[in-house]
């Protein structure tokens, strides 16, 4: 039986008219970390537009290269290339094999999109995965609850606690804002 890669913690925080994307540098394999800085936050479509991925890293930018295309397909309309990434996703023969969820956002939208079919737009403004995701979304709702901070910090700092605590999150955190 071959080893599995275990990858990073993404949030993505829409809070007081901004939105920002956080998401951890690790990536292990196995009990082992391979890699401390890895990039899985990027704008694109003219920087109007944040993307951040987990799973097997091949599988993600695979998946994002397809949502980038799909972003200029549709001039940047980030609902309609969602669904359209979703549908081929769930349809297309190669794609549903791959292991990978993206979380995408700009300045009035968050989806999660996964190739079960899942195009999530979340009530709250809030979205995580990837293993510390549920520490990181937790930590995010108590910080919008009881802190003046702004999407931004928010995101940090909510990372920050994702990985005092999941082993496969580090502190090596890159947060991008729109």
């Amino acid at each position: 039986m071959g080893q599995t890669f275990r990858h990073t913690t993404i949030l993505c925080v829409r809070h007081k008219g901004q939105v920002a994307m956080a998401g951890d540098g690790q990536v292990t394999l196995g009990h082992s970390v391979v890699k401390h800085g890895a990039r899985k936050i990027r704008k694109v479509h003219n920087a109007s537009v944040l993307a951040g991925f987990a799973g097997s890293a091949a599988d993600a930018i695979a998946l994002f290269t397809k949502f980038e295309a799909k972003l200029e397909e549709f001039r940047g309309n980030l609902e309609r290339a969602s669904v359209e990434l979703v549908k081929d996703w769930r349809t297309d023969k190669m794609l549903r094999r791959l292991e990978a969820h993206l979380v995408v956002a700009n300045g009035s939208h968050a989806y999660l999109l996964s190739g079960t079919g899942d195009l999530i737009e979340p009530d709250d403004g809030l979205l995580a995965l990837g293993s510390g995701g549920p520490l990181a979304l937790a930590a995010a709702r108590a910080l919008i609850s009881h802190s003046g901070l702004d999407a931004k910090g928010i995101a940090l700092e909510s990372m920050k606690i994702a990985a005092a605590i999941d082993i496969y999150t580090n502190d090596n955190i890159s947060v991008e804002s729109l």
